[in-house]
């Protein structure tokens, strides 16, 4: 009888729990925790920690996984089992089969696949819309569809903004190869500063794959934590005065500006670093379907259905990397770290280009809360600034002044992208 029970338990999923399994589901009900009771990103955190639960129980037919030698956990690439049939063109005779060596017939021979079965799990397919590089591209028609660039071509000087956020990305980079990262994963690990996930997943993807899991985390869990992150060093660099500064109401933008200006940045941009397009291009598409008024349809897909779809694919695709084996392997915790780095330099840069701005041109001052807004996290880094502004005077309202450098934000994160593409990745 006992040795019967004992066989049973041998066959359970309770038999393979491991302490470090343990120690990741404390991980996913933090997660939950900051994303249910916090309110702090939900749309990404909850499908990011049942990703990261998943991964973390020994699950059958959901995932075929392997620990790599360099300690890393990734998805299997799903396998496709059959046989290579000759096949002919249309008119032509049976070439009959295909002989090595054999000199070539009068019929152009091809071969098909006769397929008898893919092997692999659930999450191995939806994960390749992650190494396929689909999921990045189209978030970014959702993003482009769901944002308004009326603030920034109002107030263009915002782009300065920015541009400065993205110093982070250099910093850390420079930082990471200190440590012993190559310079593909010190770029895709620098990435991380620019708190846009669909954009660290896509370089990552490119340069460094064996840290995707662990960089992914890293930029989605930041973008999730602007709350807690921005604020303390939005007042550490800034006095109680500059805090109090009032913006002038932005001008009305018309229609034919912002058409204008999604077709010209996009041109700009990919003419500048081809690496990007992919990320530029979706991302202004999305926009113009926005802003053109005669494709509804095409918008509210975009916005609702489409983006959401990916949201879900994504963000559980994002946590199933979160395996024990590797989330809790030094490499990881250095990269967390590191992301931190990168995050809190940007938000830094952001907020000192603004007060640098208002002493080069002190008859127009900037609020120097909205710097901190150059980070891609749209619109999450905008309501932090307005937020931290109405701390100190309910009647300032930054929230459209601080969309500026947000969205100058997403396009400098992707063409830095693009850069570090560019000069690394050929």
């Amino acid at each position: 009888m006992l040795s019967g029970l004992l066989d049973f338990f041998q066959t359970t999923g309770f038999a393979l729990i491991t302490w470090k399994m343990v120690i990741m589901w404390a991980v996913v009900v933090v997660l939950l925790w900051l994303a249910i009771a916090k309110g702090f990103e939900p749309l990404l955190l909850i499908p990011i920690a049942f990703g990261a639960l998943i991964a973390n129980l020994p699950t059958r037919g959901v995932i075929t996984a392997g620990l790599r030698p360099d300690g890393v956990y990734e998805t299997a690439t799903f396998k496709i089992e059959g046989e290579i049939l000759p096949n002919v063109s249309p008119g032509h005779p049976p070439a009959g089969p295909v002989v090595p060596g054999a000199p070539p017939t009068s019929a152009p021979v091809r071969q098909t696949l006769k397929v008898d079965r893919i092997e692999g799990g659930l999450f191995d397919f939806i994960s390749q819309g992650i190494k396929l590089e689909l999921f990045p591209p189209l978030i970014f028609l959702g993003v482009g569809a769901l944002t308004d660039f009326g603030p920034l071509i109002a107030l263009p000087r915002t782009l300065l903004l920015g541009a400065a956020a993205q110093f982070g990305l250099f910093v850390t980079f420079m930082g990471a190869g200190l440590l012993g990262f190559t310079s593909k994963q010190s770029a895709s690990i620098g990435i991380i500063g620019g708190a846009d996930g669909p954009t660290a997943i896509f370089l990552t993807n490119k340069l460094a794959p064996e840290l995707l899991g662990a960089v992914a985390v890293a930029a989605y869990s930041y973008m999730s934590l602007v709350p807690l992150i921005q604020p303390p060093i939005m007042r550490l660099l800034t006095t109680d005065k500059e805090r109090r500064i009032r913006m002038q109401s932005l001008r009305p933008v018309s229609k034919l500006e912002k058409l204008i200006f999604a077709l010209l940045t996009m041109m700009i941009c990919i003419l500048l670093v081809p690496d990007a397009a992919a990320l530029i291009a979706m991302l202004m598409l999305g926009n113009f379907l926005r802003e053109c008024a005669v494709t509804e349809r095409l918008v509210k897909a975009s916005q609702n259905e489409i983006i959401n779809v990916l949201t879900i694919f994504l963000g559980t695709s994002v946590g199933i990397t979160m395996a024990a084996e590797s989330f809790l392997a030094p490499s990881t915790l250095k990269i967390i770290v590191l992301g931190v780095v990168a995050f809190g330099f940007s938000t830094a840069a952001g907020v000192l280009a603004a007060k640098l701005m208002n002493v080069l041109a002190p008859g127009t001052p900037i609020n120097p809360l909205i710097g901190s807004a150059g980070v891609s996290a749209v619109p999450m880094a905008a309501r932090v600034s307005h937020q931290e502004g109405q701390k100190y005077d309910k009647n300032n309202y930054l929230l459209m002044p601080a969309m500026g450098p947000n969205v100058a934000g997403v396009i400098g994160t992707a063409v830095a992208a693009g850069y570090f593409l560019s000069t690394l990745g050929h």
